[in-house]
């Protein structure tokens, strides 16, 4: 196999069956073996001569050569018990209690076999509006947001997948300016993307400048006018600060629902390229576009032939992926099976772009994208076609727009045929760029366990560098600095024009390539515009009236360190002023010193009289009783008790036992402090303006008060301050949370190409 070890790794990780240790008890090919015999086998269901031996060999070559892969789900559960396939699920909200906690459950149902949930919250009453049946007032769509987000956080995608949901709000609802600000915090619904369903009428009232009509979902009455410009800076304002939310044309969605007698779209998946119907789910899988190139006389070109039948081999693998899933839900069963939906997409492309010597930020970049994705829209639907001679039509073909199609009206097996997902982990498998984005960067340090650091490149520019006797590692350092190739003197002009990052391409670019593949897409795009951090509000208004303008079904930006925050250091340690020596805190170094030359710490004895505090911290799942003591030496011991309402007791006090001899063996406080704040448990509970959450966490931060007592010589008498604001640091938004490895944002979510985490929200 093509495989590289990175990807060979984050296999093992993340798609190969284990044990009860966590080993994998598979090979990588025996994965791809497994999910081939499982997908071939739906078509001994239409035909008892049907020789699913060859089609799983097809379906295995496919794969085992990196020119095909399905959605993440495919791979984890194919020919296993779970049997899950899908990555694409919209479930309704609808106004009442019942409903919306059967929404819940649903969620968590398809959260724990691997697929992502999109939900619109449009129906929901506002805040504030009378609930006839008990006379309270409802606390409206974010207040329930909030609900569905604890319990993703609660549920484990069986250590595969994390759960994602897509959180949409149309712009008409009377609770959009809450929705819109509701992720300004970026410790709020972590497990969610948002984005505001824009209506082509509020669109052209922006243009404008006019008002528009607020409507009640409870009555569809207007209910009040907003400005459409305030409201559109709004959106602009909360994006260009964290990138969320998002925007949705909903109408356009809707324009292209094939079978409007079902209802309207409302809602798409986790990233947005997938509009679905409530309760219909999408398989997805994507074409290695670097695979469908061939050396014509030295100069790489698309070989039509070999994509061609590429395309006809992946539409009836995910439509045989329709056949052998099991559904988390029965209603998700019968209404995906009669539309058949199907999300035939591409990853590798800007690879490609520079193997054909391209520029991803031209004309002729965008002419490619428009004739490639046209070329397998086409060929896609045709193949769908020839599947529906054999199998027959999705059933609600009759009542579909196709039926009536005057260009051509033949039947057709699948409702849509072709979604851009940004194929996150697959591109990692793969050894590719991902799905039709630029190449985030060209170089990178990879940190290994011996403490070297390992240069990694780009294998494509890596070749091109070594063939004109560039290569070194010195420039590639230079790289890695810059962050890009387009500053560095020592590389020629023709290599710069065609190896251009996403930072080089201008947000019009970014926008042109995604209209580009808009254009030959049944569904959407996903797709993140990049700006730099000196981006302004007008830069990102005027990219999302262009998407408007250039007929993209949507719109995410991202700008570059957006989401670091600013941290408010309440009490944080100083930098130690510089000694000369002498004094008892260079003694107490220089023990430091002696105790690390004898690779050996150990702690000092815990002096008979100690003082100190003890603080009731309400954590998620009760009261958290935690005593810091101190003495002449500076903080010495920590303990806890829980109240009677339970928590974890032994975890708490393991934390508080390692603190304390971590404490009396020298290690700075402050250090002790940042290991344990922030860490995350699902109970957490907002309390006096700050969110706790975990038990390490409340910990941490009675140190931490106890610290800056001592520190400013104040009384230790006043409780947690009110006025510390916990925020995430910038280091969890730049950085992975489990290699440490810098991750990118891409369609709303973030992506780490080192070790494959992804977490959207």
């Amino acid at each position: 196999m093509k495989i590289n070890n990175n990807a060979r790794v984050v296999l093992e990780k993340r798609y190969l069956i284990k044990d009860s240790q966590g080993k994998p008890t598979e090979t990588v090919e025996q994965m791809f073996e497994r999910v081939s015999g499982a997908i071939a086998s739906a078509d001994s269901a239409y035909s008892p001569k049907a020789n699913c031996e060859k089609t799983a060999g097809e379906f295995y070559d496919m794969m085992t050569n990196l020119e095909f892969l399905p959605n993440s789900p495919t791979l984890m559960n194919a020919g296993r018990p779970l049997g899950q396939l899908s990555a694409c699920f919209v479930l309704p909200v609808e106004d009442s209690m019942e409903e919306i906690f059967e929404a819940i459950k649903q969620a968590a149902l398809i959260h724990k076999s691997g697929g992502g949930t999109g939900f619109s919250f449009s129906r929901l009453r506002p805040k504030g509006s009378v609930v006839n049946s008990t006379g309270g007032v409802a606390s409206g769509p974010i207040s329930f947001m909030k609900v569905f987000n604890t319990a993703t956080e609660a549920v484990k995608q069986g250590g595969t997948r994390r759960g994602a949901n897509m959180g949409i709000l149309q712009v008409d609802h009377p609770d959009i300016l809450e929705f819109i600000t509701c992720k300004s915090d970026n410790t709020e619904i972590t497990n969610f993307n948002l984005s505001v369903a824009v209506t082509e009428a509020f669109m052209e009232a922006v243009l404008a400048d006019e008002d528009y009509d607020l409507i009640d979902p409870h009555n569809d009455e207007v209910c009040g006018t907003l400005s459409a410009r305030m409201v559109f800076d709004k959106i602009v304002d909360a994006a260009w600060k964290n990138g969320e939310p998002g925007i949705v044309f909903i109408d356009r969605l809707n324009r292209d629902n094939v079978v409007p007698s079902q209802g309207r779209i409302e809602s798409t998946n986790p990233c947005g390229e997938q509009p679905l119907l409530p309760y219909e789910s999408c398989n997805l899988g994507s074409i290695n576009l670097v695979e469908m190139l061939r050396d014509n006389n030295g100069r790489m070109e698309v070989d039509y032939e070999k994509l061609g039948s590429t395309v006809d081999k992946a539409v009836h693998f995910l439509d045989n992926v329709i056949e052998v899933n099991k559904y988390p839900i029965e209603q998700i069963d019968e209404v995906t099976k009669k539309t058949r939906k199907i999300g035939l997409g591409v990853m590798g492309f800007a690879d490609m772009l520079m193997l054909m010597g391209i520029p991803y930020n031209s004309e002729e970049g965008v002419e490619t994208a428009e004739k490639v994705m046209g070329f397998i829209n086409t060929r896609g639907k045709e193949a769908s076609r020839k599947l529906a001679e054999k199998r027959g039509a999705f059933p609600l073909f009759d009542e579909s727009v196709y039926a009536y199609k005057e260009e051509d009206s033949r039947e057709i097996r699948n409702a849509t045929i072709t979604t851009i997902a940004p194929t996150g982990t697959l591109s990692i498998i793969a050894g590719v760029s991902g799905g039709v984005e630029p190449l985030f960067a060209f170089a990178f340090i990879r940190n290994v366990m011996d403490g070297d650091e390992l240069i990694e490149v780009n294998p494509i520019l890596k070749a091109e560098l070594e063939k004109r006797g560039l290569y070194s590692d010195e420039l590639m350092k230079k790289i890695i600095a810059e962050g890009s190739l387009q500053h560095i003197p020592e590389i020629p002009q023709d290599i710069k024009r065609v190896f251009v990052c996403a930072h080089d391409v201008s947000p019009e670019w970014h926008i042109k390539m995604q209209a580009a593949f808009q254009r030959h897409t049944d569904n959407a795009v996903s797709k993140t515009v990049n700006f730099p951090n000196s981006a302004t509000h007008e830069d990102v208004s005027n990219v999302y009236i262009m998407a408007y303008q250039m007929g993209c079904k949507g719109v995410t930006i991202y700008r570059d360190g957006s989401r670091d925050s600013q941290v408010l250091n309440i009490g944080k340690v100083n930098k130690k002023e510089e000694h000369s020596g002498g004094c008892e805190q260079c003694e107490h170094l220089e023990e430091m010193r002696r105790l690390a030359a004898r690779q050996k710490l150990e702690p000092r004895p815990r002096a008979e009289v100690t003082m100190g505090i003890t603080e009731k911290v309400k954590i998620g799942c009760g009261n958290l009783y935690i005593t810091v003591n101190y003495d002449e030496n500076g903080i010495c011991e920590v303990f806890t008790n829980t109240g009677r309402h339970g928590g974890c007791p032994s975890q708490s006090e393991a934390t508080g036992r390692l603190a304390s001899i971590a404490l009396r063996s020298g290690i700075d406080v402050q250090t002790i402090i940042d290991q344990l704040k922030g860490i995350r448990c699902p109970s957490t509970i907002r309390q006096q303006g700050m969110k706790v959450t975990s038990c390490p966490d409340a910990i941490a931060r009675t140190i931490e008060k106890v610290l800056a007592s001592q520190q400013k010589g104040t009384s230790l008498a006043a409780p947690l301050a009110a006025e510390e604001k916990e925020e995430t640091s910038s280091e969890e938004h730049r950085t992975c949370p489990e290699c440490g490895a810098k991750v990118i944002h891409e369609g709303g979510c973030v992506i780490c190409r080192q070790c494959g985490y992804s977490k959207c929200g």
